[in-house]
């Protein structure tokens, strides 16, 4: 009996069409992407703090902003990875 094999693309594992539909192999949720976007996003952070110190030192306003918008995208970011870990546990629990 042959199976079609179909591959999940967000998560890169191969399925089986038919009568199961377990992955072939399966890869660790929140793997390397998101620990990369993890580490991005902190380090967009810091460069934010810098931007706002360099900017308070120089008594330049403009950069001062620009820091703290940079340090606000950051922490949005991140806020976005905590739901999608969230989210993964949530549906890890019910799988």
């Amino acid at each position: 009996m042959t199976r079609a094999v179909s591959s999940d693309r967000r998560r890169g594992n191969l399925l089986l069409v038919g009568k199961t539909a377990e992955p072939l192999h399966k890869t660790k949720e929140g793997g390397r992407m998101s620990i990369t976007d993890k580490v991005k996003n902190k380090a967009e952070e810091l460069a934010g703090k810098a931007k706002q110190g360099v900017g308070q030192a120089t008594d330049n306003e403009r950069l001062i902003a620009e820091g703290k918008a940079q340090e606000t995208a950051a922490h949005a970011k991140q806020a976005g990875e905590h739901v999608k870990d969230a989210g993964r546990d949530v549906r890890d629990t019910f799988s």
